[in-house]
């Protein structure tokens, strides 16, 4: 991408449509594992055409190499139990303790970009992700709770925003041989898979549900997924993991937006506070870091 303000305009309305996943999680009736795994398959599907339809698309699948093939089921691991452990911990925590908790992927991504790919973090950069992450944690603060259960539940999003990460490392480094609907599908439909089998051992049903459900699931792939995710799998060729998982912060700002709108919830003075430091802390590090690309 030659514009890198074409970049950042892309990654924001990635991150408002990746916003709306929590709220369609929670209105969804449905196991986590079941919503996990329909926000897949339909995301696979809503790609198929373009994979089907597109002779370069086909014709890089059919050459991908084992190491390639590796990578791509890898992600799709990754994936699978990043959603399936976030989801799970909906049904233990708040809406907004999960959001905070699982939106913390800065603290992998830098150690990881450091290590796997010598990304180096000016002070400015390390200010802005922890004024950053400070002001998720005072949007989630008052909904915290302290009982064995909401505890359970704020493990499971930690331990799945430690997966996602590794997930966008894995796109890092696939996405510059690989174009995006090629390895877009390849981890979706893999996600997929691996979750229906899971659900499949668990004995869960995959219909019965209302047609409400059916459309949250829906609204899952291609808002959230296709507009959010896979807008993030596109912007890897160009941008490192840790400004996009960074930038995954100002999905709690969306989700407390989205809930106002849609769902009539007072944005009270504290998270207009968290807001304001998210925003903040995102314009630093973003301009500290903006040299930061994957070569």
């Amino acid at each position: 991408m030659k514009s890198p303000a074409y970049s950042y305009i892309f990654l924001f309305l990635g991150v408002f449509a990746l916003s709306t996943s929590a709220i369609f999680v929670k209105l969804a009736d449905a196991p986590a594992t079941i919503t996990a795994f329909y926000r897949m398959f339909f995301s696979a599907l809503i790609l198929l055409p373009f994979l089907m339809g597109n002779k370069n698309n086909r014709k890089e699948l059919g050459a991908l190499t084992s190491k390639q093939w590796e990578f791509g089921l890898l992600s799709g691991v990754f994936l699978a139990a990043h959603y399936g452990l976030w989801f799970a911990s909906l049904d233990y925590t708040s809406v907004a303790s999960s959001t905070v908790i699982v939106t913390l992927q800065p603290l992998f991504s830098m150690a990881g970009g450091y290590f796997l790919f010598k990304e180096h973090f000016t002070k400015g950069a390390v200010l802005g992700c922890i004024i950053a992450i400070l002001g998720s944690v005072v949007i989630g603060w008052q909904d915290l709770q302290i009982s064995g259960e909401a505890l359970f539940g704020d493990i499971l999003a930690f331990v799945a925003a430690g997966l996602i990460t590794a997930y966008f490392f894995i796109g890092q480094h696939v996405r510059k041989k690989l174009s995006l609907v090629p390895y877009s599908i390849i981890g979706y439909a893999s996600s997929a898979l691996f979750l229906a089998i899971f659900a499949a051992g668990q004995q869960q049903p995959f219909f019965a549900y209302s047609e409400k459900t059916w459309l949250y699931f829906i609204g899952l792939a291609f808002v959230a997924t296709i507009l959010g995710q896979t807008v993030f799998n596109w912007l890897l060729k160009w941008l490192s993991t840790s400004i996009v998982s960074m930038s995954i912060l100002g999905e709690t700002v969306g989700t407390v937006l989205l809930a106002y709108i849609i769902l009539g919830e007072v944005i009270t003075l504290q998270q207009g506070i968290g807001i304001l430091l998210i925003l903040c802390g995102l314009a630093l590090f973003l301009l500290q870091q903006r040299g930061v690309r994957t070569e």
